[in-house]
C-alpha cells in the first residue's frame, strides 16, 4: 500500500519561507496525481495545489498563487511544496494526498483522494 510522509513544517516568521516534502513508500509515485492540502484550526480542509504525473500543476486557491509552488521528482518519489512570503493565515496542518489518476481534478475534491499522509504543522505567528 502506498504510504505518504510529510516533512519540512515548523515555526516561521511572517514573510519567511518553508519547503514541505512528501515522500512516498510502498509504491512509486509516478502513477499518482499528488495534492497538497491544509487544514487550519476550526476551518474546513482546503486544497492548495495538485501536480499530475506529467508535472502539470493545478492551483485550487487564489491566495497561494505566486507564493506556493508544487513540484515533483519521480525518481526520488517526492513531491515538494515551496512556500514563500508566509503569513499568519497560512498557519495550518499541511497534508499531501495521492489519487490513482494521471491528471489533477479541475476542482479540489477531498473525497476523491485515495491516500493521505499524517500532516506537518506550519505555524506563522502574528
Amino acid at each position: 500500500q502506498l504510504q505518504l510522509a510529510e516533512s519540512g513544517g515548523g515555526l516561521v516568521q511572517p514573510g519567511g519561507s518553508l519547503r514541505l516534502s512528501c515522500v512516498a513508500s510502498g509504491y512509486s509515485l509516478d502513477r499518482y496525481a499528488i495534492t497538497w492540502t491544509r487544514q487550519a484550526p476550526g476551518k474546513e480542509r482546503e486544497g492548495i495545489s495538485c501536480i499530475s504525473i506529467t508535472h502539470i500543476s493545478t492551483d485550487y486557491t487564489d491566495s497561494e498563487k505566486g507564493r506556493f509552488t508544487i513540484s515533483r521528482d519521480n525518481a526520488k518519489n517526492t513531491v515538494n511544496l515551496q512556500m514563500n512570503n508566509l503569513t499568519p493565515e497560512d498557519t495550518a496542518v499541511y497534508y499531501c494526498a495521492a489519487e490513482r489518476h494521471a491528471k489533477c481534478r479541475d476542482v479540489f475534491v477531498s473525497s476523491g483522494l485515495d491516500y493521505w499522509g499524517r500532516g506537518t504543522q506550519v505555524t506563522v505567528p502574528s
